[in-house]
């Protein structure tokens, strides 16, 4: 089990993640949703151990995180960034290789062999093994990532797999099928938290959602607990409408339009000055 208690976050008296309490059992797949700013990645940073909370305890498994070393908790936690930077010309079968370094300590055993070419398979990037990475596209690039922290799991009981927007550079075939390898991952024991910002994507896939809103947590709870107009319109300043899908029940929701009016007006130092009015549709 991963228990957040009271968690917070200070840069310069500036509290960036303030007093979020919740736990996650093995089994579960949690969606953090926020609006930019909200505190969705610097919270993921510290349950990932990178970040080391200014208040608040974090244990797993019983124990704190900041009690393990880097190569302990490698083992037991995995981390799909928003962002990976790569500079050299490494294959995509390198890539995803690393995940296992964990795992040995000269060289890949037949064990670490297979798992790496069982997760390259199910992110669909075999393919492309002896490509170069830095030739792949962006949404290439991210399945390689997925199936590098993938392998370095793959084998560990009740791990928890952080992912921090793993959608956003993939088409949607794609999207759908990170966020179903997360969920039948979760359903074989893991604990799986991720940053997602498609709301109808965390309503589909998640056990879950934890809504945030200036660093606190705002709502906790499954897609039909939290997911209203009202909570929707608290947390992201917009309006909604939130409907159930009668084949599936699951929710989801649909934006309200918004109007904006654009008026070019003269001005002394410009040809042209643009100002705007924002009109909701209520």
């Amino acid at each position: 089990m991963l228990i957040a208690d009271n968690l917070t976050y200070e840069i310069a008296k500036r509290a960036l993640v303030k007093d979020i309490s919740f736990s996650i059992r093995p089994g579960e797949l949690m969606a953090i949703l926020g609006s930019n700013g909200a505190g969705k990645s610097t919270l993921l940073r510290m349950l990932s151990g990178e970040k080391k909370a200014t208040k608040g305890s974090l244990k797993l498994h019983g124990r704190e995180i900041a009690d393990y070393t880097l190569a302990d908790l490698a083992l037991k936690r995995g981390v799909l960034n928003q962002q990976n930077v790569v500079n050299m010309a490494f294959t995509v079968l390198e890539i995803v290789t690393m995940g296992r370094y964990p795992h040995y300590k000269n060289r890949p055993k037949l064990n670490d062999s297979n798992i790496v070419h069982q997760v390259m398979e199910l992110t669909g990037i075999t393919a492309f093994a002896e490509r170069a990475y830095l030739t792949l596209s962006g949404g290439e690039q991210q399945r390689t990532q997925l199936a590098r922290v993938l392998a370095q799991i793959w084998d560990v009981p009740a791990a928890v797999l952080l992912m921090d927007e793993p959608v956003a550079s993939l088409d949607l075939q794609y999207q759908q099928q990170t966020l179903a390898i997360a969920k039948t991952l979760s359903k074989r024991g893991f604990m799986v938290i991720t940053v997602l910002h498609d709301i109808n994507l965390a309503a589909q896939y998640a056990d879950r959602i934890l809504m945030l809103k200036n660093g606190r947590k705002w709502y906790d709870g499954t897609a039909a607990e939290v997911l209203t107009s009202k909570n929707i319109y608290e947390v992201f300043e917009i309006n909604s409408d939130v409907y159930t899908n009668p084949r599936t029940l699951q929710h989801f929701f649909i934006p309200r339009n918004v109007s904006i009016n654009i008026k070019f007006e003269k001005s002394a130092t410009s040809p042209l000055s643009l100002s705007y009015d924002q009109q909701i549709q209520l």
